[in-house]
């Protein structure tokens, strides 16, 4: 199969691969001054952090292994704090390297000890997952999460390169792979249409096949979105925020949830609440808004939260990283493709918003263990 390289501009020039079978292009992409890496991977990819840092000790690289705890769990200062010391023991210098396999999560606390250690090393990502894939190794922004809310805490980092070999989806679990779909989902509202066309056209079956042409195509695109973006706007200084589309409310469902949900099934539903704001606010064409619940309903995903938390939900919102002051803003859409972060003068609008997609017996969807 061929190898799509998809150049990103954002913070340094680096080449995003996609393909399978990519492993082999990790130690180009790691450059010749490198001589020790730090492979971080969760508990459950053990065997496959394991094969990659004994891949690299094969070319000569003094190669060790960082194992974190899955998913959000790994996002802490407590994990940070332990691979810095991982690091610190083993005499890494500003020439050695940090490569992270694994999901959203990985990346993120991946990212962030890179971009602290020495002031930053450079990090190579090969995301495992959807979100991964199409989202968080890509821009270069990273983060951990705090009592108070997510990703809170983090810096800007462009990684040297980042591998999607899409092989590593192929024992993804099916709920996995459509979570991670709601990135990509977001990607089409925002940016390109094309994306929504072919999630509209073909099967469930169709898009979920990992050897398939409509997979590849979804996440080729979906990265381009967000290559093209991050080039435009690095530091989330103004246009990057409409990468936040569905986020503000889905980091409160994360957060009410204590991160037991999965990311993309609280952006889905943030999605659709977002969609019932702009339908308010920037008159957003009904089709539009019922267009986000056709495609998330045929993923799968949720498309709606408790009715009795909002209190709890907006005190979160308010600590978005949106936030101006007592100002709250959400990324909203007057049509497809044509997103801006508007500044909410009146709460009471989000809570009737809120009453549209507000469930009394809500379904625990794509939460713990799904």
């Amino acid at each position: 199969m061929t190898v799509t390289t998809i150049d990103v501009d954002a913070g340094g020039r680096y080449p995003v691969l996609v393909g399978q079978g990519l492993l082999g292009q990790l130690p180009d992409l790691l450059g010749p001054q490198v001589e020790k890496v730090l492979v971080i991977h969760p508990r459950a990819l053990r065997s496959t952090g394991e094969a990659v840092r004994d891949d690299l000790g094969a070319t000569g690289l003094d190669a060790i292994v960082a194992e974190i705890p899955d998913a959000e769990e790994a996002k802490h200062i407590q994990v940070a704090a332990f691979c810095w010391q991982v690091l610190g023991q083993s005499d890494f210098t500003r020439t050695d390297a940090i490569v992270t396999v694994g999901g959203g999560a990985v990346s993120d606390l991946g990212g962030f000890v890179a971009a602290t250690w020495l002031r930053g090393i450079r990090v190579i990502h090969i995301p495992t997952t959807v979100l991964g894939m199409v989202d968080a190794a890509i821009g270069g922004k990273t983060g951990i999460n705090t009592a108070e809310g997510k990703n809170l805490v983090g810096s800007f980092h462009a990684p040297a390169g980042v591998l999607v070999d899409l092989d590593t989806l192929s024992t993804l679990p099916e709920n996995e792979l459509f979570t991670g779909l709601a990135e990509v989902v977001k990607a089409g509202f925002i940016a390109d249409p094309v994306i929504l066309d072919l999630l509209r056209d073909h099967t469930k079956e169709e898009i979920a096949d990992v050897n398939g042409p409509v997979l590849r195509e979804l996440i080729e695109r979906a990265i381009a979105v967000k290559a093209e973006v991050v080039a435009d706007d690095f530091t989330e200084a103004g246009r990057r925020e409409i990468l936040n589309y569905g986020h503000t409310l889905g980091h409160a469902i994360e957060h009410k949830e204590r991160y037991q949900w999965r990311h993309g099934a609280a952006v889905s539903v943030g999605m659709v609440f977002a969609a019932e704001v702009a339908a308010m606010v920037k008159n957003l064409p009904a089709e539009v808004v019922d267009l986000h619940r056709e495609l998330l309903t045929k993923l799968g995903l949720p498309t709606g939260y408790r009715a009795d938390v909002w209190p709890q939900l907006l005190d979160t919102m308010k600590r978005d990283k949106k936030a101006r002051g007592s100002m709250l803003r959400m990324v909203l859409l007057s049509d497809i493709g044509q997103p801006a972060t508007v500044e909410i003068p009146d709460v009471s609008l989000l809570h009737t918003a809120y009453q549209e997609i507000g469930e009394d017996s809500p379904r625990r969807l794509l939460g713990p263990g799904a």
